[in-house]
């Protein structure tokens, strides 16, 4: 029997309906203060409609858009948690800034392509070689989701 669109969620419900492990929601609400699901005894988590639809915003802009946490929440602060509402709702992405502002405002994105130019630095200076080795990390990283997108296919 399904539930109604306006019941509350329990986080094993809400991460099924968002395609997330619990653990991930559990992690989101200590990096994104306008998470707060209601809990009640023995600390169950119990997710509001609205706050499943944050949800979905916020996954969008994480895993569809290639924001960072930071650039989430910077896109929190600044449009607040109604936009990114409106984006789990369905709405336009337009109006968000991409990514490529997350670079000039100091905040470096998800990169897909590591093989292309360098970006411009951020303003937080790293070596030569912290600069190396962290594109290694990401290109580890890159090719383990590509293995997990061929294993979940």
């Amino acid at each position: 029997m399904d539930k109604s669109p306006d019941a509350f969620r329990t986080i094993s419900e809400a991460a099924q309906e968002l395609d997330l492990p619990q653990h991930v929601l559990r992690f989101w609400e200590t990096r994104f203060s306008t998470i707060k699901p209601l809990k009640r005894g023995g600390g169950r988590r119990y997710y509001r409609p609205e706050d499943v639809l944050l949800l979905k915003g916020i996954r969008h802009l994480l895993y569809d858009q290639g924001f960072t946490i930071k650039g989430v929440q910077k896109i929190l602060k600044d449009q607040g948690a109604r936009h990114v509402v409106a984006i789990g709702n369905g709405g336009a992405v337009a109006e968000l800034p991409s990514p490529d502002d997350e670079i000039e405002a100091g905040i470096e994105p998800v990169v897909e392509a590591v093989d292309e130019a360098p970006s411009p630095p951020p303003k937080l200076s790293l070596s030569d070689t912290d600069r190396e080795r962290l594109h290694a990390v990401l290109r580890d990283l890159l090719e383990c989701k590509r293995l997990l997108e061929r294993a979940r296919e």
